[in-house]
């Protein structure tokens, strides 16, 4: 059986019976064609937690390439494999002085995750970005392209983590980007503070995304070194009341104002809170820089990384009667 550890950053050893290696969409149509079954698609497995071994055949996206498909004067329309590294695409655009991304540096994964996930940091999501995606259907070997409306992107979430979780396979993202009269997202984490530190008051994308880039690497740990899966909550966001009687109570507590006038809530902070930041459940841990990783500290099994998730969502309800809900994708 192949084994699946080094394909998940969370690095577990689990493995598969299958694993079948897909380089384009007409590959993966052949494939198809050729044997119907339950596939599990595998990207960058940098959001899941890995909990047994996969009967099922894996499909390893490895799609790649990119190329401007239109452009006008304001914007460049940029089509991008599947299986193009995201962090390396954020770079790629940087350097081509294509705005729009930059806050998304150093996210791990692969580029069609980006909207299946709605993937977000520092005041940007994918939704800002988004044109549209092809996706080929697994029952028929049919390709469809999606729009923007078609995806029906929620917080962290996607009609492919929904109604259509399982059904499709992305092979392709088409992002708008701008090519000047870039609109930068400053307000949100510690990026205003870094760049006036660095005495920068008129940042570019390039420096918007380094700062994004030194942020993350002095508070997440490298899954290549150690093992996790990002953020493996997503930020609760609660009504206005619920809100301001939490800051009543709790006077510190970090609350951003969304445009439905609900407020988001930090959930590492929560969790910060309840005392977890740098304790141990068997092989798994919570980060001891930022409580909203858990982290494969030593050889931990995905049973570990189970139990000290479950038992920080019920420390977090009992203090603050607050749900926390992962982020991160059980596979099993």
């Amino acid at each position: 059986m192949p084994s699946l550890k080094k394909y998940h950053t969370f690095g577990i050893a689990v493995k598969c019976n299958e694993l079948i290696r897909i380089g384009s969409a007409e590959q993966l149509q052949q494939q198809l064609k050729e044997r119907k079954a339950d596939y599990f698609i595998l990207g960058g497995g940098s959001n899941i937690l890995m909990i047994d071994n996969l009967v099922r055949p894996v499909l390893k996206n490895e799609i790649k390439g990119k190329e401007i498909i239109k452009e006008t004067e304001k914007h460049v329309f940029l089509k991008v494999g599947s299986g193009e590294n995201w962090h390396r695409l954020v770079r790629y655009c940087v350097a081509c002085n294509f705005g729009g991304i930059e806050n998304l540096s150093l996210i791990p994964g692969t580029v069609g995750a980006a909207p299946m996930q709605n993937i977000g940091a520092y005041g940007v999501e994918t939704i800002d970005v988004f044109d549209s995606l092809e996706a080929i259907n697994l029952k028929t070997g049919k390709l469809r392209k999606f729009s923007k409306a078609a995806c029906h992107f929620g917080y962290r979430s996607s009609i492919f983590k929904t109604k259509l979780k399982g059904r499709y396979f992305i092979t392709s993202v088409t992002f708008k980007l701008t090519k000047k009269n870039h609109k930068l997202h400053l307000g949100y984490g510690a990026i205003s503070s870094r760049l006036k530190d660095a005495k920068i008051s008129n940042p570019t994308i390039r420096e918007i995304s380094d700062v994004v880039m030194s942020i993350r690497e002095s508070k997440l740990p490298d899954p290549r070194l150690i093992g996790n899966a990002g953020s493996f909550f997503k930020n609760p966001v609660v009504s206005n009341y619920k809100a301001k009687k939490l800051q009543k109570t709790y006077p510190g507590i970090p609350v951003y104002k969304q445009d439905d006038n609900t407020f988001k809530l930090s959930a590492g902070w929560l969790i910060e809170q309840c005392g977890w930041k740098g304790k141990k459940h068997g092989g798994a841990a919570c980060y001891d820089k930022h409580a909203l990783i858990l982290i494969n500290h030593n050889a931990a099994s995905s049973n570990d990384v189970l139990e000290l998730s479950k038992a920080i969502q019920f420390s977090v309800n009992e203090k603050f009667n607050i749900n926390l809900d992962p982020e991160v994708n059980f596979i099993s």
